[in-house]
């Protein structure tokens, strides 16, 4: 072996070390932030989260990477895992960037959650016929969401009426019944309008407050997530990003367009059914009959009081419109959510203006990472003082009285912004007939592990094996023939590379070729192409990588020569081995590499579950002992030393003894009673047990990740390869011409 391949094998070995250590490193920090993140509570979804199914997830970040709210997801452990389920508000740009599908986002607890709706697939309120939902009312968030759910329940009034006809005496002359009452003019209720004035449906948009909805009472100049929709009558939306103002500018354009009959100022004060089955609509300008009602609210309902005196001066108040109006004021905003955080850094940004939050928590609880990072700097840089585990007291005229745990302290105010959530109208929507009974509610599927996929995927692959197979079978005087020989043979000049049936099938590899270096365009935030799902294109990688696998083995006549087509074959030979690792039986490596049943948070919450063991006895040798085995699963597991790692699996057992041992004395010495020093050091022994069983699986999964490195490698030298390949036969090669 030369020098120079020895210092190529030093090199390669140095880089993928090197590569190892950084990815340990990356995996500790998930790891912390996830223990953190189950600290605050922030771990678990409100509503909507990805589920992760982990036989199919091969770990290639795009989910994470595509995610618009920061935090959500990490790879960890070589797959994608959940760490701040909080900050999901249903998106799923994961699912659709995840070319293995592998990602689904679902609700979680719905089948205990006493604030959503009972609603049918489209979103008509079960046991009340006639009507429905739309928009943030039935616990989905996003613009997006809401306008789709608007347009698919006017779609399903218009196919209602066209099912019932509307004959002139199916109702009264002299009464002006609507087909559809829209009650909101927000997203939900403008696409509602939209689609129903598309439809030909006789319809009224009553909106209580001001047109935009929710949307309307966000500050000035927010930003608000969408990604691209299509509305009735207007077309697509192509931005991805609309500051409130020019969603809202956006909207009042498009109403004025369609001449939207929207009525502002009138409110919903309930809703009885006739006889006839037609609705009697209470509002506070009088009485509206409809067929149809369609409740296109949001959650926020009344604003969450504080109920303490002096809340009811008219500088408190429920919403920030405008930051710049409260320049060089004292103001105090209560609240720890992202109203909370953003009215704070607005306020916090104007000129001599004083801001002081004041939140309960002693931390931020289900907040976008984003909001966070910039109110902890708010707070380093003093634009905003932090009062976090308070409570206000007393509003004064020019004070505020705060309760913390160094006691009462006074600040001067001349604002106070109360922007604790919001009451939602719930009881006002039973009254209606929207039940939020959870036994009421449709059975919402759970994701299961459906399998990488690998039977489908072999059946797939011994069926085009066998089709070669044949063809070889069916020619095999040929292809069984020395190479030197195959001249003479009768089948020559239709088998041969450069002619008929050869020369065909090495076109047609080369464009399965190009077609599956396709997907690599189609992939990350900077994709060229933009058309199809990941997933699809995943697919066609798939079937094109193995279809011009055997063509190119046909095209070579069944021969690996030592030529640049045959280092060719070669090369996509390992594209086709490590791919087939990456995507199918990557997965299969043990829960414990993948961060599930033995994965690190379990460990911790083992260690934990140590407080709980005994009452208030002994808390000194329970820490201690919770002490002791934390060290014990961290010493070696997380080193990103492999020597460190190797010496501390082969003395595991050896420093396990002995340091029970010694706490064993311990507590005999502080007189723990027998009986829970063995429970407690039993435990200790099955999360030290499990702990190791965790880095002996990584480490498994750590070898087995090297597939993606040598994919990438083989497939640029068979790009290489292939072009020297087709460049040379294009030269030299005699197509078409007799041997």
């Amino acid at each position: 072996m030369t020098p120079l391949v020895l210092m190529c094998v030093l090199l390669v070995v140095l880089a993928a070390s090197w590569a190892r250590r950084l990815e340990r490193s990356r995996m500790v920090k998930t790891v912390e932030e996830r223990e953190e993140a189950r600290q605050r509570g922030s771990h678990e979804a409100r509503l909507q989260h990805p589920h992760i199914d982990l036989t199919r997830c091969m770990g290639c970040g795009l989910c994470v990477a595509a995610c618009p709210e920061q935090g959500v997801l990490d790879v960890l452990h070589g797959q994608a895992r959940v760490v701040h389920g909080s900050r999901c508000v249903g998106h799923s740009r994961c699912a659709d960037e995840c070319p293995v599908d592998a990602i689904a986002v679902t609700l979680s607890g719905v089948e205990e959650r006493t604030d959503l709706p009972a609603i049918e697939v489209d979103f008509e309120a079960i046991g009340s016929p006639g009507l429905f939902l739309a928009g943030e009312v039935t616990g989905f968030a996003l613009v997006r969401t809401a306008i789709a759910q608007g347009m698919a329940v006017a779609r399903e009034v218009a196919r209602r009426r066209e099912e019932t006809g509307r004959a002139a005496e199916a109702r009264p002359a002299a009464e002006d019944m609507l087909d559809l009452l829209i009650v909101g003019a927000g997203p939900a209720g403008i696409a509602c309008s939209l689609a129903a004035l598309e439809s030909g449906l006789r319809h009224v948009v009553i909106e209580q407050d001001q047109f935009g909805g929710t949307v309307a009472h966000y500050p000035r100049q927010k930003l608000v997530m969408t990604q691209p929709v299509e509305l009735p009558l207007h077309g697509k939306l192509t931005q991805t990003t609309y500051t409130k103002e020019e969603l809202i500018d956006l909207w009042h354009e498009i109403a004025t367009q369609h001449a939207l009959p929207v009525v502002t100022g009138e409110r919903l004060d309930g809703i009885e059914r006739r006889e006839d089955g037609a609705f009697l609509v209470r509002t506070s300008e009088g009485f509206r009959v409809t067929r149809h009602v369609c409740l296109a609210l949001g959650r926020r309902g009344s604003p969450r009081k504080l109920d303490v005196p002096g809340e009811d001066l008219t500088k408190v108040t429920y919403s920030l419109l405008d930051a710049r109006a409260f320049e060089g004021r004292h103001v105090l905003v209560v609240g720890g959510g992202d109203s909370a955080i953003e009215a704070a850094l607005g306020l916090g940004a104007q000129k001599d203006t004083t801001v002081t939050l004041s939140y309960r928590r002693t931390s931020f609880f289900r907040i976008k990472a984003k909001n966070e990072a910039r109110i902890l700097e708010a707070f380093h840089n003093g634009s905003v003082r932090a009062e976090l585990g308070s409570n206000v007291r007393r509003i004064g005229d020019d004070r505020v009285e705060l309760e913390t745990d160094q006691g009462v302290i006074e600040i001067p105010n001349d604002h106070v912004f109360v922007l604790a959530g919001g009451i939602p109208p719930f009881k006002m929507l039973e009254e209606c007939g929207v039940s939020f009974d959870p036994a009421m509610r449709l059975p919402v599927e759970e994701p299961t592990e459906r399998g990488s996929g690998l039977i489908k995927a072999l059946f797939v692959a011994f069926l085009l094996a066998m089709v070669t197979l044949a063809w070889s079978l069916l020619h095999g005087d040929y292809y069984d023939a020395p190479a030197h020989l195959r001249s003479s043979i009768d089948g020559h000049e239709l088998l041969r590379p450069a002619r008929n049936v050869g020369l065909a099938c090495g076109i047609a590899a080369a464009l399965a070729v190009v077609l599956n270096l396709l997907y690599l365009l189609r992939r990350g935030k900077r994709a060229w192409i933009r058309f199809g799902s990941l997933r699809g294109w995943m697919s066609l990688h798939v079937a094109t990588g193995v279809s011009g696998f055997l063509l190119a083995v046909v095209h070579g006549g069944f021969l690996v020569r030592d030529t640049a087509g045959g280092h060719a074959i070669l090369a996509m030979g390992v594209l086709i081995a490590t791919g087939a690792m990456g995507r199918y039986l990557y997965s299969f490596v043990p829960r414990a590499a993948n961060g599930r049943e033995l994965a690190l948070e379990e460990i911790q919450s083992r260690l934990a579950g140590l407080e709980g063991e005994w009452d208030a006895d002994h808390p000194e040798y329970r820490h201690r002992v919770r002490g002791e085995v934390a060290r014990l699963v961290a010493e070696g597991h997380w080193s990103r030393s492999l020597w460190r790692r190797v010496l501390a699996t082969l003395t595991a057992q050896r420093r396990l003894k002995h340091t029970l041992h010694g706490l064993r004395l311990e507590g005999e010495g502080m007189g723990v009673p027998l009986e829970r020093i063995n429970d407690v050091l039993g435990l200790a022994q099955r999360a030290h047990r499990t702990a190791l069983g965790a880095a002996r699986y990584e480490e498994l999964r750590g070898m087995l990740s090297s597939w993606r490195y040598i994919h990438r490698w083989a497939a640029l030298l068979f790009v290489l390869v292939l072009g020297v390949h087709i460049v040379t036969a294009v030269r030299y090669a005699h197509f078409g011409a007799a041997s």
